[in-house]
């Protein structure tokens, strides 16, 4: 698709560091940047709604002029709405090459607060959407992992060269991750770890030595499967250092754990037509509330 990169703003810090993410990535795509700012209340009427209105358009339009002071070449536009925010995202979205959000940085837990905007969002976008903290993309290209913007998280702002990791699950291959990886890591350029967890099906009964051959075994199978999985986009992406990680244990720890040193984390969603019934998996759940850097959901059939 080569719809713009919607990113939602609201003047806070979150979303000064996910405007600066995205029109970052936008311009390492080609494509043009859109600030989307949705203000619930359709009406003036009530007192100092006026004001708050203009003062919010005037933070909208100083945020396009400083991101297109910043980054040459780039195409940005910004567009307020009155709209409740999660259905002028999800509707942004349906035409949107990339839907970018911020979410809030915990001072205390280093990880992600997500709102219920970014939960709708999260839960209905038919395209890829990235969550950035403060601290990880920055109004002024700097930040921390402080709720505040401080921390020690600085360096974030440019994840060109950083590690991208990508945790695929080899029972349930999602091409469109790996495609968003793949592409991702060799535009930036950067290398790409592709973690998969796998558990023993071991016996309690079996005897130690016996248990230790059979993990060992099912280790080389599952070596083998993530190479097959892997072949054809390494033919496809050969500038790309692909790194295969295979990890014995829970799928979640290891994606928080790799997040640490990543420039990203990319985890799939597997699209559902019904509204009711969980939209996020137990895994990508735990990534997106405790990763320590910018998550792209990528949804998939």
């Amino acid at each position: 698709m080569n719809g713009p990169v919607v990113v939602g703003f609201d003047g806070s810090p979150e979303s000064l560091a996910a405007t600066g993410w995205a029109a970052r990535e936008a311009l390492r795509q080609g494509l043009p940047l859109e600030i989307l700012q949705a203000w619930p209340w359709p009406s003036t009427d009530v007192v100092g709604t006026h004001e708050a209105i203009t003062l919010s358009r005037q933070r909208l339009a100083a945020r396009e002029a400083d991101l297109r002071a910043e980054l040459a070449g780039l195409e940005v536009t910004s567009a307020h709405v009155h709209k409740d925010p999660a259905e002028a995202l999800e509707a942004a979205g349906r035409t949107a090459s990339l839907l970018v959000l911020g979410s809030r940085g915990l001072s205390t837990v280093r990880g992600f607060l997500v709102g219920s905007v970014s939960h709708q969002v999260l839960r209905r976008a038919t395209c890829p959407v990235v969550l950035v903290r403060a601290g990880d993309g920055g109004s002024d290209g700097k930040g921390g992992d402080g709720e505040d913007g401080s921390g020690d998280g600085g360096d974030r702002a440019d994840d060109a060269g950083r590690e991208v990791v990508a945790g695929v699950d080899l029972d349930h291959p999602a091409d469109a991750v790996l495609a968003f990886a793949f592409a991702v890591a060799d535009r930036r350029p950067a290398p790409l770890r592709v973690v998969h967890a796998w558990s023993p099906r071991t016996s309690s009964h079996m005897a130690l030595d016996a248990i230790g051959a059979f993990d060992q075994e099912q280790s080389t199978v599952e070596t083998g499967r993530l190479a097959n999985l892997l072949a054809p986009w390494r033919s496809r992406y050969p500038g790309v250092e692909v790194v295969p990680d295979l990890v014995q244990g829970s799928a979640a720890a290891a994606l928080v754990e790799t997040s640490a040193a990543a420039g990203l984390v990319v985890i799939g969603r597997r699209l559902r037509r019904s509204p009711l019934g969980a939209h996020l998996g137990s895994v990508a759940h735990a990534a997106i509330h405790h990763v320590r850097c910018p998550v792209a959901v990528v949804p998939h059939d």
